[in-house]
């Protein structure tokens, strides 16, 4: 029986969260508590790979810590971005955080709406001239530049920010009691390990994506949930099938 819950996720700011209503639902307790966070590399670290934040034209931002370790660093480096950089973002709501640094003006943002990048390379192509600067975190693959290269655009990807485990503090060591855990990110699943070893090897898990799917099965997890699905494409959707399957 699963009576509680941990999302290694920070707490839905919206109260109409879908996790909200399957607690209530299967009277199930949910706590929401990050298993990794993420932290900018310092100006001395960043200059290490000889990338020239004014060398480019644009900026493709892929989330919110792209953003603030660009602007934190261009500011820690005193350099002052021009008014014409365009920046090109995953979704809409990326591109309003960039309000927070500078003034937003339609003609220089551009924005996808699914959340991935490639939603983005048709815009990305009509400004063929560019020379697209992409931050990135530590962890990250090749798909990005295979897909730029592909199109024969001029860009860089560069490390602005890591991802490092958040580690449990000996209280909540102590006071694990979770019947399932749920994971997001390949990263998850080495933070859990790092701080728990084999110790809740047994414990039920949630995975969302194939990655994180088969990082839970190498570190030797029970995997009850691997979500998407074609079925059920959101993790909130999985894991009310589950429950739903348990009370039958």
């Amino acid at each position: 029986m699963v009576k509680k819950i941990l999302v290694s996720q920070p707490q839905p700011s919206s109260e109409k969260s879908p996790y909200y209503d399957i607690a209530e639902d299967f009277g199930v307790e949910l706590v929401f508590r990050p298993f990794i966070k993420v932290e900018g590399l310092s100006s001395r670290e960043f200059r290490q790979q000889k990338v020239s934040l004014l060398n480019y034209t644009a900026v493709v931002f892929t989330s919110r810590h792209a953003i603030d370790n660009y602007f934190k660093l261009a500011n820690e480096l005193r350099i002052e971005i021009p008014e014409d950089m365009k920046y090109f973002c995953v979704t809409e709501t990326i591109s309003h955080y960039i309000q927070k640094y500078v003034q937003y003006r339609k003609r220089k943002v551009f924005f996808g709406s699914t959340g991935k990048i490639t939603d983005l390379v048709p815009s990305m192509v009509k400004h063929k001239t560019e020379k697209y600067l992409i931050p990135m975190s530590d962890v990250h693959d090749d798909s990005v530049k295979e897909l730029l290269d592909s199109k024969k655009l001029n860009h860089k990807e560069c490390i602005m920010y890591r991802t490092v485990s958040n580690d449990f503090t000996e209280e909540e060591t102590a006071a694990f009691d979770y019947d399932m855990v749920v994971f997001f990110s390949p990263s998850g699943i080495t933070a859990f390990k790092k701080n728990f070893g084999d110790k809740f090897n047994g414990i039920s898990v949630a995975t969302f994506g194939p990655s994180t799917a088969k990082a839970a099965h190498d570190a030797g997890l029970s995997v009850a949930i691997e979500a998407p699905t074609k079925e059920y494409p959101s993790m909130t959707g999985a894991l009310r099938h589950y429950l739903l399957e348990c009370e039958e």
